[in-house]
């Protein structure tokens, strides 16, 4: 299953959560963990470069927020990124160096790495954006099954069991979305690879290739 490991998905130089992946083997194994892990390393974030418009919302002095987002914690935005007008965080969520969160952009227990764009109308809901992925104008992840079962992540005909009712997307670095794309629960896009606009998306788009419909995956020449 190395299409799922963190190692081919994510380069952990570029976020700040480097330490919540250390002994994991898929990314998805982290999303229950994210809460306590903000916890632990806002205790040990310089205060001097953060503001603390809340007890567990630290806001890099560089970050520009516009004043109409709404911001619950826990919740880290690290330095230079940009939270636009009436961007919603619901908390658990990790926003990294120089990312985008537009206009009405929702995200819930989520980890965006560095330089990642989410910059108009999208649901982000228990996922992990890689570095430099972008997800085009209303495009979302769809974090829940309509029977509520636990979700799995389907590999080719095989699928796994991750036991978990809550599990959006894990998008590998410059993973590109096209607009008004549905990614299923348990979607993994590997690392390079691009989405056409108005997909619906479910399992494992290889790394380097581009996603036109369920039955034409092309590799990226």
């Amino acid at each position: 299953m190395e299409q799922l490991s963190v190692s081919n998905l994510l380069d952990l130089n570029h976020t700040i959560a480097a330490a919540l992946f250390s002994g994991k083997t898929y990314a998805y194994e982290i999303l229950s963990e994210i809460g306590k892990f903000i916890l632990q390393l806002q205790s040990r974030l310089d205060i001097r470069e953060y503001y603390c418009p809340n007890s567990d919302v630290y806001i890099h002095k560089t970050a520009q927020v516009a004043q109409s987002a709404y911001i619950c914690g826990p919740c880290i935005i690290d330095e230079g990124a940009e939270i636009r007008h009436c961007a919603f965080i619901r908390g658990n969520a990790i926003v990294g160096k120089n990312c985008v969160v537009g206009n009405s952009t929702e995200l819930k227990n989520v980890v965006l790495f560095d330089n990642v764009q989410v910059p108009h109308y999208n649901y982000v809901g228990d996922s992990v954006l890689g570095y430099k992925a972008h997800m085009g104008a209303g495009s979302i992840t769809s974090n829940v099954k309509s029977d509520k079962t636990p979700v799995t992540v389907a590999v080719g005909a095989e699928k796994i069991t991750t036991g978990m009712k809550k599990f959006g997307a894990i998008l590998g670095d410059y993973v590109e979305i096209g607009c008004n794309s549905v990614l299923n629960p348990g979607t993994v896009v590997g690392r390079g690879a691009s989405v056409y606009p108005l997909s619906m998306v479910r399992g494992v788009v290889p790394a380097n290739s581009i996603y036109k419909n369920k039955n034409e995956i092309v590799e990226k020449i």
